[in-house]
């Protein structure tokens, strides 16, 4: 078996208090305690001073330090305060591994023969963690992980070769691992020699695999190789502009040029981005920012409109009623990629990559875009509701198409099944034991409607002898509609195939739709209705506040 990688590796003492400090403002001066599943996880310097300890339970801890500021685990919150320090590491050395939050460890043979030797290079990466981010830390130099973590508690640099010595005076509860080090205990084994002693066969056929792991680690056989980090790559593009740019034909040249920039370090690396953000300082020091999303990879042309759009809204934005313009013209520009994915990364389709029409599809629809705007040219998306208008979302041409609502798989039910079914005495297929439940109860069932009005058209209906039909509050009909009729003091057109003064041949309904009853400022009651006409043509009408409504017409 080959010797453990020599490894350098730094500690952050009581890394969940740091974290609760900079994430959260908790001072960790004080005494801090960290709480997790009601037991104490890590304790500041104070609070050990106190008596607090870890593993106390949290009532216990109070006892001991009634002063005592608790604060509940976080490991998102420890991750993301640790980052700044793993970062500031990168700086002296490259090749990180990130153990866990406040722990990280690196191949020690690369600093060390850069700064002078391995005491050369802890002192370095201490001062500048300090430095940096005015973070204490202690480094560990040793052969493997396990053991340079132990001698970073201790702030020894083990010499090499050294290391099974060292590891041999260590305690069982070294080992990280509770129930086996309790039960060594109880068989006479309390310290990591006495316990690398045994038999590597009888370890594995008492303890298992786990066991057998913690014996080789307790050998100084922990010849795992790091798992090394790269830094991320720096892919923004900026430009300093020399004259502050107030007009929007000058920003949109400066974006051409940085957008093409953009796109061949991305090339460069075999990256497209599929969001970009936008980002422009302006003279006095005004700082603007925002993320355009794209389905699809952004091309060059695609991430110059974008940026041109965007400067187009900034400097003219005011006098089309959007937010005030910059107090300045622009004197910087700042494009960051996200959303990377490989060049290839998007799935083709099923028959292979895209044809040509779709290309040219795509290539007229952005022409007609970057003449007239993003909102010119504007795309359906499916997603939930109850009604037509709820279900459907327009999306400028290239946006990422996600739905308004969630929720858009088709029912198989009627939205009024409940009622008709009550009338037919058949049971409703929302009670029947094998029908799927919808996630949106009331929802229009398949054939949609094939035209939706962007308005509801106001109509009157008429029974036989020429009474204005009404519901009740209870659904009840005052007689079967006979008649439909446009409202002439409509302002909207009449739908074509839509006459005035048509008879009804067939209807069904009423379907009832109460919807955010618990918001009165959002609540909205009405029952729907499917009706037919002596030509033939189905809307949908729906009654609220006493009035009718024509909502769609179906084909």
């Amino acid at each position: 078996m080959s010797a453990a990688t020599r490894t350098l590796l730094l500690w952050c003492p009581d890394w969940p208090v740091l974290a609760a400090e900079i994430i959260d403002g908790v001072p960790a001066t004080g005494p801090v305690a960290v709480l997790h599943a009601n037991r104490v996880l890590a304790c500041s310097e104070q609070a050990r001073a106190e008596g607090v300890r870890r593993g106390l339970r949290r009532r216990e801890a109070q006892g001991r330090c009634p002063g005592l500021t608790v604060v509940d685990h976080d490991p998102g919150r420890d991750a993301r305060a640790f980052e700044p320090v793993v970062a500031a590491v990168e700086e002296v050395a490259a090749g990180v591994e990130v153990v866990r939050p406040g722990a990280c460890a690196l191949p020690a043979r690369g600093p060390s023969r850069y700064l002078g030797g391995e005491e050369a290079a802890a002192e370095r990466i201490v001062e500048h963690v300090a430095q940096s981010c005015a973070v204490e830390s202690q480094v560990g130099v040793a052969d493997g992980v396990f053991a340079a973590g132990l001698a970073a508690r201790q702030g020894r640099i083990v010499p090499p070769g050294g290391t099974p010595e060292f590891l041999a005076a260590q305690p069982v509860e070294a080992l990280g691992r509770p129930a086996l080090a309790d039960l060594l205990r109880r068989l006479g084994v309390r310290t990591l020699g006495d316990f690398a002693a045994l038999s590597a066969g009888d370890v594995l056929a008492r303890f298992g695999f786990d066991g057998a792991l913690a014996h080789r680690m307790a050998a100084g056989r922990d010849d795992r190789p790091l798992a090394v980090r790269r830094p991320p790559v720096d892919l923004t593009v900026t430009t300093d502009l020399d004259e502050p740019i107030e007009r929007v034909d000058v920003a949109a040249f400066a974006a051409r040029t940085l957008a093409e920039r953009l796109h061949e370090r991305l090339a460069g690396h075999g990256l497209a981005c599929t969001r970009l953000g936008i980002e422009a300082v302006t003279a006095h020091g005004q700082e603007l920012h925002r993320v355009w999303r794209h389905d699809g990879l952004l091309s060059a042309a695609a991430i110059a409109d974008r940026v041109r759009w965007q400067l187009d809204g900034w400097l003219t934005g005011a006098r089309r009623g959007g937010p005030a313009r910059p107090t300045a013209g622009i004197i910087r520009l700042r494009l960051v990629p996200d959303g990377l994915l490989a060049q290839a990364g998007l799935q083709p389709g099923l028959w292979g990559e895209t044809g040509e029409e779709r290309e040219r599809a795509h290539r007229a629809l952005s022409r007609v875009q970057g003449l007239l705007g993003p909102e010119a040219v504007v795309t359906a998306v499916l997603g939930g509701g109850r009604s037509p208008a709820d279900q459907v979302r327009l999306v400028p041409w290239g946006d990422e198409r996600l739905p308004a609502r969630p929720g858009a798989a088709p029912l198989s039910a009627r939205p009024g099944d409940a009622p008709s079914a009550a009338r037919s005495g058949a049971v409703p297929l929302a009670d029947r034991p094998d029908a799927p439940l919808p996630s949106w109860p009331g929802r229009l069932p398949p054939p949609s409607p094939a035209v939706v009005l962007p308005t509801a058209l106001a109509v009157q209906v008429w029974d036989a002898a020429g009474g204005p039909v009404t519901v009740s509050a209870r659904l009840a009909m005052s007689a079967p509609p006979a008649r439909l009729n446009i409202d002439a003091t409509a302002e909207a057109p009449v739908p074509v195939g839509v006459g005035r003064g048509a008879e009804i041949v067939g209807w069904a309904g009423p379907w009832p739709v109460d919807e955010r009853w618990w918001a009165p400022a959002e609540a909205r009651r009405r029952a729907r209705f499917q009706v037919c006409l002596a030509d033939g043509t189905a809307l949908l009408l729906a009654v609220e506040h006493g009035r009718w409504l024509l909502e769609a017409i179906y084909d």
